[in-house]
């Protein structure tokens, strides 16, 4: 960690905040001599400590102790490009338009990459007046599920969630020349072009 490098951090994301030193040093009762100290890089927080300064500062610890903020490259904004990612302790299903870095539980979470769909592993669609009519010939018990449905174009993103038990239904709006990804709880993400 460098001491500098971290301090500067803290004192360009503190302004971005509209925060003074004095009010970062009340909400974390320590003295607003010890942020200066940070900011001119004659001091780093103590460990006990980063964990609320980085709530604070809306930063993750790691780019906190680097000292730097990577920019994600522009996509374009085109919707096809979207990673997918899935806690394995609790199911939380994430989206991001960009490359991210999603951790969930205390873990960071890598973005899944997706099977072309298979005999096991599809959805049937049906075209009904200006919708897609979905519907998932798959199981849906407990432990082997469909947890999530996306389908995504240039620049659109619908997305719905599904349960264990439920009937696998639903109907999104009809967009041409997107994709669908859905994402099997013991199997992973799969992706089925839309013709």
């Amino acid at each position: 960690m460098d001491c500098t490098e971290t301090g500067a951090l803290i004192r360009r994301l503190r302004t971005e905040k509209g925060f003074t030193q004095k009010e970062i040093a009340d909400r974390m009762n320590i003295s607003d001599k010890t942020v200066s100290k940070w900011e001119r890089g004659l001091g780093c927080p103590d460990v006990s400590l980063l964990n609320e300064l980085s709530e604070i500062l809306g930063v993750n610890i790691d780019r906190l102790l680097s000292g730097k903020l990577v920019n994600n490259e522009n996509n374009g904004g085109n919707m096809k490009k979207t990673e997918f990612y899935v806690c394995p302790t609790c199911g939380s299903f994430t989206l991001s338009s960009g490359k991210a870095e999603v951790s969930c539980c205390g873990r960071r979470l890598p973005p899944l990459e997706a099977k072309p769909c298979d005999e096991k592993h599809r959805l049937e669609i049906a075209e009904m007046e200006d919708e897609y009519f979905i519907t998932i010939p798959h199981e849906m018990s407990k432990e082997h599920y469909i947890g999530a449905v996306s389908y995504l174009s240039d620049n659109r993103c619908f997305t719905v969630k599904l349960y264990p038990e439920q009937n696998p239904e639903f109907r999104f709006p009809q967009v041409r020349g997107g994709c669908f990804y859905f994402y099997c709880v013991k199997d992973g993400l799969y992706s089925m072009r839309n013709s």
